[in-house]
């Protein structure tokens, strides 16, 4: 492969990576979606839940998901996923999506909060 496509497909990565974790909802709007009683979802490992994480978020690790949906309730309760970069919380709005939650916001990092 030439310098030129091997460089072209390094950024073409890139981007794809940053469009899939990127955020869909503000600060201001997971405050507000919260206040209306929208569900805040931590999807980080149980340690980095512990070492630090949002007032009023449930731990549903992005590897558990699939086994502890029930946890979420109605599948038209909104939700809120964040983590710690936006790549799990990305990942876990797709997987709930994909199972039937009807409003799932994805914040990214927990910095964004």
């Amino acid at each position: 492969m030439s310098q030129q496509i091997v460089i072209v497909l390094a950024v073409g990565a890139v981007i794809a990576l940053w469009w899939l974790k990127r955020p869909n909802i503000t600060s201001t709007e997971a405050h507000e979606a919260i206040a209306r009683g929208a569900r805040l979802v931590d999807v980080r490992s149980p340690s980095e839940f512990a070492s630090g994480h949002i007032d009023g978020a449930l731990n549903l690790p992005v590897d558990q998901l699939s086994a502890r949906m029930g946890e979420l309730g109605r599948k038209d309760t909104p939700i809120v996923v964040y983590c710690a970069s936006g790549a799990r919380s990305a990942m876990a709005a797709r997987k709930l999506k994909a199972s039937g939650f009807a409003s799932v916001r994805n914040l990214g990092g927990m910095g964004n909060w």
